[in-house]
């Protein structure tokens, strides 16, 4: 049986930890991604093919030196209901890639759940570690460690002028993607965010929403990535977000402070209207919760609200999502039920 506990908690251990800059940076993420050579790309495997590499990466996990980080749980997506697998998705424990690999594809997850190991996916290997805050350093430090033990035993896909291969011709040559998950409303009401974003889009770096490429950007949540995986180093990538990340806090703390000083009644009145509609409302669709939630969570950044923990508005923007919401209240919960068990939810949450 698969273990269900990373699907039945909504708050992933790594995320109730502090982190650096963690009023605007939500999270950190760096994912490698690995293929190996001489065994057909995922797209092209067959199901046999696909189990010989499976089982020749769960060797590698028993390399005594990846005990360092944690016990890590298996899990085989043939054997998780499709609601299992989507609220793994919405805790950005697999990919929805991995999701959709329902007979050959595996995760390994560390009891905390900030090391994910995928099998499988559109790669053979994909390497994710999750931190809390502005951590980019860090979490690519864990990642390439991580990395440089499964090449201690197996052979990965590489060309001398092109890099490491992938499935995907944008993730070849470093197959490195990090990111990080940055709550920027200021820049939003300010009315600043669309040239922000477009001139990090001059430097290498693009813009999605909370699940990555093709989802929206809901509740003021962006995610910041390299977009260039060739032509430079991994350092070069790592050193390139940060320092643009470092620049966007910077441009977001100054529009708060300009909200504060020359618009704080209409400031207090829109993170309280919020406030208010989240504590009572009968009726809550995704979208609206997003929006509320991240009215609050600017109220307690800055000071307004002093009564809701940072924490459970972390866990709220994963267990308002639809698949945990049918996991807590039944799974064949109508769109329109899912809207009233989330603001009741939100109620008991907030309210308390």
């Amino acid at each position: 049986m698969p273990n269900l506990r990373f699907t039945e908690q909504p708050l992933s251990e790594w995320m109730s930890q502090g982190g650096k800059e963690s009023d605007i940076v939500i999270s950190t993420r760096v994912r490698i991604a690995r293929n190996l050579i001489h065994h057909p790309f995922p797209m092209l495997a067959t199901g046999q093919q696909s189990e010989e590499v499976l089982k020749l990466l769960q060797e590698v996990l028993k390399d005594e030196r990846l005990q360092n980080y944690g016990n890590l749980h298996p899990i085989l997506l043939a054997d998780l209901e499709d609601l299992d697998k989507r609220i793994l998705v919405e805790k950005h424990l697999i990919s929805p890639n991995l999701a959709g690999e329902s007979r050959r594809g595996a995760a390994f997850i560390s009891e905390d759940e900030s090391l994910s190991i995928m099998v499988n996916e559109e790669d053979h290997l994909r390497i994710q570690c999750l931190y809390p805050g502005f951590q980019v350093q860090e979490a690519w430090s864990k990642a390439t460690e991580i990395d440089d033990i499964f090449e201690d035993h197996v052979d990965y896909a590489f060309d001398g002028n092109r890099g490491f291969l992938t499935s995907c011709p944008t993730n070849v040559g470093t197959g490195l993607r990090a990111s990080v998950m940055m709550h920027l409303p200021a820049l939003v009401l300010t009315q600043q965010i669309n040239r922000i974003l477009s001139a990090v889009s001059q430097v290498g770096l693009t813009v999605r929403g909370i699940y990555g490429e093709g989802s929206e950007a809901m509740g003021n949540l962006f995610q910041i990535s390299n977009q260039i995986t060739l032509g430079q180093s991994e350092t070069e990538i790592i050193e390139n977000l940060y320092g643009v990340v470092l620049q966007i806090i910077e441009h977001e703390k100054n529009a708060r402070e300009k909200l504060l000083s020359e618009s704080r009644l209409r400031m207090i009145d829109r993170v309280m209207r919020s406030y208010g509609i989240l504590s009572h409302a009968a009726i809550m669709d995704s979208k609206e919760a997003a929006q509320r939630l991240s009215d609050v969570r600017l109220g307690v950044d800055i000071g307004l609200i002093n009564d809701v923990p940072a924490q459970v508005l972390n866990e709220l923007n994963v267990m308002t999502q639809p698949g945990f919401l049918q996991k807590l209240f039944g799974e064949n919960l109508s769109p329109g039920e899912r809207d009233m068990y989330r603001a009741k939810l939100i109620r008991e949450k907030v309210g308390n």
